[in-house]
C-alpha cells in the first residue's frame, strides 16, 4: 500500500458502518494510519504540547485494543468531523471513515473474543422506581414527589446508581412513608380527618374544558385524583377566583357548578347572579361584598375505600362572553382587575375527610394484600405467613427464605398484640416498605468467582435488571417466574418477555423517564417564559406543549417507529390551543388529536414547542442552548465545558437600538476563548432560529431584522432553517442512532457508558439497521448485550 495516500484503506472488506469483520494485516494498516495522524494529528497532540491531554506520535499501532480508551477518544472526533479544527488541512472523507473503520474494527473484534461489561453498585431506588414499585406491589398510587426528596442526576438521568446515596434526612422520609403507605393499603380505620389543598396554576386560563376526566359541555374547574383510605364520607370545599383585593367576579346570570366523583354528580348548584353588585359601567358589574361571606362552597360525600377522581366544573354557558381576561403579570396570575364582568373559575378546592368511617372497605390495595381471612385466632399467623410470604416475593423480586420471613413476622405479632390481625400485617408492612432488599437493587458476585473476570448475571437479575429498564418498577409475576425457573435466557423467551413488557401500559414509564430526561421533556413544566415579551403565553399552553411531546413519543416507542423517526415525523398531536400556536387552521376544543403535517417547520423533534422553550432563555432565544443541546443528545458530540470567566452575552438595553441574537454572538465570538465551541454550536442552533423562545415561528428578530437561519456546520455542510437542519442530521443516520444507544444504554445500566463499552454500542447500531433502526431492534439489542447480561 502507498504511504503517499491513505485512500487505498478503503479497498478493505469493511466499510463505513457496514457489519464487523476480521482486522486486515496490522502492518499495513499501521503504517497507513500512521501517515495520516502525522500529517493531519501530531502537531497538535504530541508528547510536547499533549493539545486536550492527547498525544499521538508515538501511540502504539500495532496493538489497537492496548490503547482502546484512547483510541475511542479519537474515534469520537473524527466521526463528528470535530477533528482536524476548522480551518486545518483536513483528509479526505473516504480516508477519515477508513480510519475509523479500520479502529472501530479492530476494537469490536477484540471485545467480541474478550467481552469488558462493566460494574455496577448497590443501585437505590429512585423517587420515580419507588412510586412504581409501591404501585405494583400494593395495587395502590402514591405521589412519590411529596413523599421523598428529588434524586440528584448523573449522565443526564437520575437512575445513576453512583448519585443515588442515602443521607439520614432520606431514611427518615422513608420510615414516614413507608407508615402513610401501610396504613392506606390495609385501610386503617382509625385513621384521623385530614384536609388537602389543590389548585389549578395561577396562569392557567380557564375559559374551556378544563381537562380530560372533565365532562365534555363544561368549563374551568378542575380534576383531582385522590385514594380513599377508608370507606366513609368525604367533604370537598370549592373557592372560586377573586381579585387582588379578596373580591369574588362573575356575569349577572348564574352559573352551573358540578361536583362529580367519579363521573357521577354529587351536587349541582348555582353560582350568582352574585349578590351585594353596584353598576359600574354598562358592561360591568363589581361586588362588593368581602370574599369570605360569598365562597366556600361545600358538598358531602360518601366514598368507597381505593382510587377515585372528583371533579368540579362549570357547565359551560354558549350564551355567555367568555369574558377571560389576560393575566396581570405584575402579580403573574389571572387575577382580575378593572369593573369587567367575567365567568367565575376556581381559586381552590379542599378535601377534608374521612368522617364516620364504615370499615376498611375492598380497595384494589386489600383485595391485592390479603390473599387469605382468618376466621379463628388460630388460624392468624399462617394466614399473616402466606401474606406476607407473598408481599415479601414482588418485594424482593426473588424467592424468599425463612430467614426473610422471620423479621417480618415479628414486626407482625407486635403489631396483633396491640390491635387486630390487619394491624399486624400494616405494621409488617412498614417493616417491608423500610427493608434494604426493597430499597435497593443488589447484585452479588458468585461466591467462588475470580475478581476482574467477567460473568453472567443470574436469571433473577436479570429479571430486575429488565423490569426497572422497561418499567421503572419490580418484575410482575410472569417475568419473576421465568426467572426462577431458570428459562429467561431460552431461546425466544427473552424477546418474547421484552415484547410483551413494552406492549404493557407500565412500559409508559419509560417513555416518560427515559424521553423527559434525554430530551429535557421533563423541564417543559419549570421554564417561566418573560411575560412582558411573551404576554400570550400561559399555562394552557405549556400543558398543551407537554401533552404534545407525551403523545408524541409515545405514539413513535408504541408503534416502534425506527428511531429515526424522531427527526422526520409528519404528524403530530394537537389541541386548540396549540394548533393557534402553530398557525394550523380548524382545530377546536382542548382535546388532542393526531394531526398529519402539511410543511416540514414541525416535523420532528426540532420543530415541537416545548423542545424549542427549554433550549431557550426566559425573553430570547438562545442558539448556544439549542446548539448544545443537538451536539448532546442528538450528535452525541458535546462540547468542553466553557472555560472560567467568560462573559455572558450582552443583552439589549433599554433605550438603546434592538440587535438580533446573531448580531450579538457576532461580538461575543470575537473572544478567542469562545470561538472554538461556538463555531460547532452556533450554526446548529442558528439554523432553528426562525422559532422563538416559546416554539412560534416568526419571520423577524427582536431588532425587526428579518430572520437569518443561514450557516456552516463544523463538516462544511450548508444550512439555512430547520428542513436543511433536518436533512444534514439525516444525511448519517447511523449517527443519530449511535447517540440513541449510548443514552438509552446508560438510562438501562443505571451508569455511564465508558470507552469500552462503545463496542457494543456499535454491534447494537449495526445488528438493528437491517430492521429500519426500530425500537424494539435497539431495545431487544441492549437486553441482549454483554454490558446488561454480565459484570465484572
Amino acid at each position: 500500500m502507498s504511504r503517499r495516500s491513505v485512500s487505498g484503506l478503503v479497498l478493505w472488506s469493511f466499510a463505513w458502518g457496514s457489519a464487523q469483520a476480521a482486522p486486515p494485516s496490522l502492518s499495513a494498516s499501521a503504517l497507513s494510519s500512521r501517515d495520516l495522524l502525522n500529517r493531519y494529528c501530531v502537531t497538535c497532540h504530541n508528547e510536547r504540547q499533549k493539545t486536550a491531554g492527547l498525544a499521538l506520535d508515538r501511540i502504539d499501532l500495532t496493538n489497537i485494543p492496548a490503547g482502546a480508551e484512547v483510541w475511542e477518544k479519537v474515534i469520537g472526533k473524527l466521526r463528528s468531523n470535530a477533528m482536524p479544527p476548522s480551518g486545518t488541512p483536513k483528509p479526505s472523507d473516504a480516508s477519515r471513515k477508513a480510519l475509523v473503520s479500520w479502529l472501530e474494527t479492530s476494537i469490536d473484534h477484540a471485545a467480541a473474543g474478550s467481552p469488558r461489561p462493566g460494574r455496577t453498585v448497590i443501585h437505590r431506588l429512585n423517587r420515580a422506581e419507588y412510586g412504581n414499585s409501591v404501585r405494583d406491589l400494593l395495587g395502590l398510587e402514591v405521589d412519590a414527589a411529596t413523599m421523598l426528596p428529588p434524586d440528584d442526576s448523573g449522565y443526564g438521568f437520575d437512575n445513576i446508581a453512583d448519585v443515588l446515596s442515602v443521607s439520614p434526612m432520606l431514611t427518615e422520609r422513608y420510615l414516614s412513608a413507608a407508615r402513610k403507605i401501610s396504613r392506606a393499603a390495609v385501610g386503617d380505620t382509625t385513621i384521623r380527618p385530614v384536609t388537602e389543598s389543590y389548585a389549578p396554576d395561577k396562569l392557567f386560563k380557564q375559559d374551556d374544558r378544563a381537562g380530560e376526566d372533565l365532562p365534555f359541555g363544561s368549563r374551568a374547574g378542575m380534576a383531582v385524583h385522590l385514594y380513599f383510605p377508608v370507606d366513609g364520607d368525604y367533604f370537598v370545599k370549592i373557592f372560586l377566583q377573586r381579585t387582588n383585593v379578596g373580591l369574588i367576579r362573575g356575569p349577572a346570570s348564574p352559573q352551573e357548578l358540578q361536583i362529580r366523583l367519579n363521573g357521577e354528580l354529587v351536587k349541582q348548584s348555582k353560582v350568582g347572579p352574585l349578590p351585594a353588585t353596584r353598576k359600574a359601567g354598562s358592561q360591568a358589574r363589581r361586588i362588593d361584598t368581602p370574599l369570605e361571606e360569598m365562597d366556600g362552597l361545600e358538598a358531602r360525600f360518601s366514598a368507597r375505600a381505593g382510587p377515585g377522581v372528583l371533579a368540579v366544573t362549570f357547565a359551560k354557558d354558549a350564551h355567555l362572553p367568555e369574558g377571560m381576561l389576560r393575566p396581570v403579570y405584575s402579580i403573574t396570575s389571572y387575577e382580575f382587575s378593572g369593573d369587567v364582568a367575567v365567568l367565575p373559575g376556581i381559586s381552590n378546592i379542599e378535601i377534608r375527610g374521612p368522617y364516620d368511617v364504615r370499615g376498611p372497605g375492598n380497595s384494589p390495595s386489600r383485595q391485592r394484600i390479603f390473599s387469605c381471612h382468618p376466621a379463628s385466632v388460630p388460624e392468624e399467623e399462617p394466614c399473616a405467613r402466606r401474606i406476607l410470604s407473598a408481599l415479601e416475593r414482588h418485594a424482593y423480586r426473588r424467592p424468599v427464605t425463612d430467614a426473610d420471613l422471620q423479621p417480618v413476622l415479628s414486626f407482625y405479632r407486635t403489631g396483633r398484640s396491640k390491635g387486630s390481625f390487619d394491624s399486624g400485617i400494616e405494621m409488617a408492612l412498614q417493616r417491608i416498605l423500610v427493608s434494604p432488599d426493597f430499597l435497593f437493587r443488589t447484585e452479588r458476585d458468585p461466591v467462588a468467582g475470580t475478581p476482574a473476570v467477567p460473568y453472567k448475571v443470574t436469571d433473577i437479575e436479570l429479571a430486575s435488571r429488565l423490569s426497572f429498564f422497561l418499567w421503572s418498577s419490580i418484575p410482575d409475576d410472569e417475568l419473576l417466574d421465568a426467572a426462577v425457573h431458570g428459562t429467561l435466557r431460552q431461546p425466544g423467551v427473552l424477546d418474547r418477555q421484552v415484547r410483551r413488557m413494552l406492549s404493557d401500559i407500565r412500559s409508559r414509564a419509560f417513555v416518560v423517564n427515559f424521553t423527559g430526561q434525554w430530551l429535557y421533556v421533563r423541564n417543559v413544566p419549570l421554564v417561566l417564559p418573560d411575560p412582558y415579551a411573551f404576554p400570550d403565553f400561559d399555562d394552557n399552553l405549556r400543558q398543551a406543549f407537554s401533552r404534545e411531546l407525551e403523545l408524541f413519543l409515545d405514539s413513535q416507542f408504541r408503534q416502534d417507529h425506527s428511531a429515526v423517526d424522531l427527526l422526520t415525523a409528519d404528524y403530530t398531536y394537537v389541541n386548540a390551543a396549540l394548533a393557534r400556536h402553530y398557525g394550523i387552521p380548524n382545530v377546536y376544543g382542548s382535546h388532542f388529536r393526531r394531526l398529519q403535517l402539511t410543511d416540514d417547520k414541525r416535523r420532528g423533534l426540532l420543530g415541537k414547542a416545548g423542545i424549542l422553550m427549554v433550549t431557550s432563555y426566559a425573553n430570547r432565544t438562545s442558539p448556544v442552548k439549542r446548539g448544545k443541546w443537538l451536539l448532546e443528545n442528538i450528535i452525541g458530540a458535546p462540547p468542553p465545558p466553557p472555560p472560567p470567566n467568560v462573559p455572558a452575552l450582552k443583552e439589549n438595553a433599554a433605550g438603546e437600538q434592538l440587535h438580533s441574537v446573531r448580531e450579538r454572538m457576532e461580538e461575543h465570538r470575537a473572544n478567542p476563548a469562545c470561538a472554538g465551541c461556538h463555531k460547532a454550536m452556533d450554526p446548529l442552533g442558528f439554523a432553528l432560529e426562525s422559532f422563538d423562545a416559546i416554539g412560534a415561528w416568526r419571520t423577524t428578530s427582536e431588532g425587526g431584522t428579518p430572520i437569518d437561519a443561514s450557516g456552516e456546520l463544523i463538516d462544511g455542510t450548508k444550512v439555512n432553517g430547520p428542513a436543511s437542519l433536518r436533512q444534514a442530521l439525516l444525511s448519517r443516520p447511523e449517527g443519530f442512532v449511535r447517540t440513541v444507544t449510548d443514552k438509552l444504554l446508560t438510562y438501562a445500566l443505571g451508569r455511564g457508558t465508558e470507552y469500552y463499552d462503545a463496542p457494543a454500542v456499535r454491534q447494537i447500531v449495526r445488528n438493528s439497521a437491517g430492521n429500519d433502526y426500530r425500537w424494539s431492534s435497539i431495545i431487544l439489542g441492549i437486553v441482549k448485550s454483554a454490558p446488561f447480561q454480565m459484570r465484572m
